[in-house]
Parts: structure tokens; C-alpha cells; sequence
């Protein structure tokens, strides 16, 4: 392998995900979910205007990811279940701009349109616990922390406040008229990392990442002076893939 390949970047994926309805049907959205509750932005400023970016958000509810793709400054490319895309449901994400992701095995697919987005002076979103929890990064997968390490792109935090009833289950929705925080946090930057870049130096990025979005999300409990709605009822959590970070007092 010549000096070059090792300097050279992942590839990406050959097309852009659709950007049409991501742009277009945001306004509209965004009015539509006001009707039934009100969401509050914080520090949407400390989303950089331009260039690319990694938006990592806690995952609390199941209108997280259209709460990210809609309030968002700027449009999402959110990575997304692979089961969401079922039907005609699946043909409006796709259109959308979402990108599929197989959670449980490498999806290098998903990571060459992650990249793409970004290259491009894109947005790709993440929700780095992988599953609906209580919130508080329990479980936290690799993907944010290798994008970062490849593109040098900053990594906002978002923190999900109020999209789901204390002890509700999964799928469970805020009361109507319930209050909706979307907080925007400091950004995460890490030095870019040609090949190789080891598993090691990914987990390491990893808990750094981690820490400082523990650091945003009390913050963001602190200003909106809210809580997390706690875990989820038993039998709730989904399957989860037995990857990323698992803080010593939470493993079996």
C-alpha cells in the first residue's frame, strides 16, 4: 500500500441522499407538530452555518427523529432504523433524504452516505445509544466518534427533552399541549485521523465524545430545569446490538 493510500479517505457513497422534501416540507412540518405541543429550540447558533456536520442527540422518545430532522438550523440526514423503511413509509425517508441503517451488522453503506453528507458541507444526524432508553447514554455506539475521526467535522450534541411521559412506554407520546425542549450544545471537535485509524483510537474518541455530551446534557437539564423521563418499562427496551460503550455499572 503506497504512502497515498494510507492518507486517503473512506469512500462515500456515489450520490447525495434526496435533499427536495428534506428542504421543502420542514416549514410545514414545523408548524404541524406546534399544533399539538410546544417545542422549545436552545442554541441553535451553536450549529455551524456551513460546512459539514455531525449532530449527536440523545434518544428518549420515538418522535426524536422527526423532532431532529424538522428543528433542526439546518436539514438532517438522520441515520435511521433499516425496519422504518418498510412501505410507504420507507419511500417518504428515502425521499426525505434519510439513510438506512442495518444495526446489527456492519452497514458500510450507511457510513460511505454518512460521509457523503458531510463532505458535501452536509448535516448527518445520529442517535448514538441506537435504541430508545432513558436518555442518559447508557449504551453508546461508535458511529459519531469514527465520523468525527474521518472528517474532522464538528460533533453537536442535541439533547430530546419531553418526548416521551415519565414510565412511558417505547412508543409512547407526550400529552398533547406537553412541552418539547430541543437543546443544541457546545460543539465536539477532534483532530482528523488518516488510515489507519484503529479500533482503539475510535473507542478512545469514543469516551471523550461520550463525556462531553454527559457535560451538555446536564446542562441542558439545568437550563430548561427539566428531567430526563426515565427508563423505560420493563420488557420495553428493544434489542440492541452488543457494541459501543457500556459504562461498567450498567453491564451484566
Amino acid at each position: 500500500m503506497s504512502a497515498a493510500d494510507h492518507l486517503a479517505l473512506p469512500r462515500s457513497a456515489e450520490r447525495h441522499p434526496p435533499t427536495r422534501l428534506l428542504h421543502g416540507l420542514r416549514p410545514t412540518a414545523a408548524r404541524l407538530v406546534r399544533r399539538r405541543w410546544p417545542v422549545r429550540v436552545h442554541g441553535q447558533d451553536r450549529v455551524p452555518p456551513h460546512g459539514g456536520v455531525i449532530l449527536a442527540a440523545n434518544h428518549v422518545g420515538v418522535i426524536d427523529g422527526p423532532l431532529l430532522a424538522v428543528f433542526s438550523p439546518r436539514p438532517v440526514h438522520a441515520l435511521t432504523k433499516q425496519e422504518m423503511f418498510a412501505g410507504r413509509l420507507g419511500g417518504f425517508l428515502r425521499a426525505a433524504g434519510q439513510i438506512p441503517l442495518d444495526r446489527y451488522a456492519a452497514d458500510p453503506g450507511a457510513i460511505r452516505s454518512c460521509l457523503r453528507v458531510v463532505r458535501d458541507g452536509g448535516v448527518a444526524g445520529i442517535f448514538p445509544e441506537g435504541t430508545r432508553g432513558d436518555g442518559r447514554l447508557g449504551r453508546f455506539h461508535h458511529g459519531a466518534a469514527y465520523l468525527a475521526l474521518v472528517t474532522g467535522a464538528p460533533v453537536v450534541p442535541v439533547t430530546m427533552i419531553g418526548t416521551r411521559p415519565a414510565g412511558g412506554s417505547s412508543n409512547a407520546l407526550p400529552e398533547r399541549g406537553g412541552s418539547i425542549d430541543v437543546v443544541f450544545g457546545a460543539p465536539w471537535r477532534i483532530t482528523q485521523q488518516p488510515w489507519p485509524r484503529t479500533r482503539e483510537h475510535v473507542r478512545e474518541s469514543s469516551v471523550l465524545l461520550r463525556l462531553h455530551m454527559l457535560s451538555e446534557l446536564d446542562g441542558a437539564l439545568a437550563q430548561t430545569r427539566r428531567s430526563l423521563p426515565g427508563p423505560l418499562p420493563a420488557g420495553q427496551s428493544e434489542d440492541d446490538p452488543d457494541t459501543g460503550l457500556v459504562p461498567p455499572t450498567q453491564k451484566l
